[in-house]
């Protein structure tokens, strides 16, 4: 077995104030990215995902109905989503995702949550589907990331299932859905 490479105590605290993953996984991570942050970065994000996965089929009856108004008034959404524990649902990571989320909604308007909510009859191509569903889309804060690898990076930080359970945007002067 080849010998571990010696990670500064700095990159690792950074790294983790910035992901919030477990401080194990951020060392390994480093280690296994030869100390380079980007691909410590990936690395987290996709073992983020691989956890996501796993806990997909956890119950999830807790969580935050969060509101977004516009600071003029004339637009606004409501986002509701799921965690496993009432403990997770009051942290500062949880209850920011659930604000960008429902900014999210507010200006990006998905109709949609995942592609595969999509009606097989709306005859929309790949791309189209990316551009309404709401965990495809690119997220407005970070357009290099989608609100789908958003939420499997808050599964990794908290270790529960974490699930948008339901979305809605008012527009002032638009009819009712």
């Amino acid at each position: 077995m080849a010998p571990t490479m010696k990670i500064p105590l700095e990159a690792i605290k950074a790294l983790r104030e910035e992901t919030g993953a477990p401080l194990g996984d951020v060392r390994a991570a480093l280690e296994e990215s030869g100390g380079q942050p980007e691909k410590a970065r990936q690395l987290l994000r996709q073992r983020g995902g691989r956890l996501a996965e796993k806990r997909q089929d956890r119950a999830a009856g807790q969580g935050r109905v969060e509101a977004y108004i516009h600071h003029d008034g004339r637009l606004g959404a409501l986002v509701e989503v799921n965690c496993e524990t009432d403990f997770v649902a009051r942290t500062d990571d949880f209850r920011q995702f659930c604000r960008d989320v429902a900014m999210h909604v507010a200006a990006a308007a998905p109709q949609y949550l995942r592609v595969e909510d999509v009606p097989a009859d709306a005859k929309l191509t790949a791309e189209d589907c990316r551009a309404v569903c709401l965990l495809e889309q690119p997220f407005v804060k970070d357009q290099g990331v989608t609100v789908g690898e958003l939420l499997k990076t808050l599964v990794g930080k908290t270790g529960e299932n974490v699930v948008i359970r339901r979305f809605v945007k008012f527009t002032l002067g638009s009819p009712a859905a």
